[in-house]
């Protein structure tokens, strides 16, 4: 029963974040990135709003990670 809960929660949550994302999601490729950058640093409301970065934001996310 536990499992069954918690596979539950998470649906609900994803869907969620799904449609609160300014980015058209599907929810099958929401997962997946999510499990891809599930232990990376990031605001999660910037990244589902925009999720892939343009060359000027990676080149400023570089600079910001070498000061740290």
């Amino acid at each position: 029963m536990i499992q069954i809960w918690t596979a539950l929660i998470t649906i609900l949550l994803l869907k969620t974040l799904k449609n609160e994302a300014k980015h058209p999601w599907h929810l099958s490729n929401l997962v997946a990135f999510i499990r891809l950058n599930l232990f990376v640093k990031i605001e999660l409301k910037k990244w589902l709003d925009k999720p892939f970065l343009d060359d000027d934001e990676i080149e400023k996310l570089t600079n910001q990670l070498s000061l740290f």
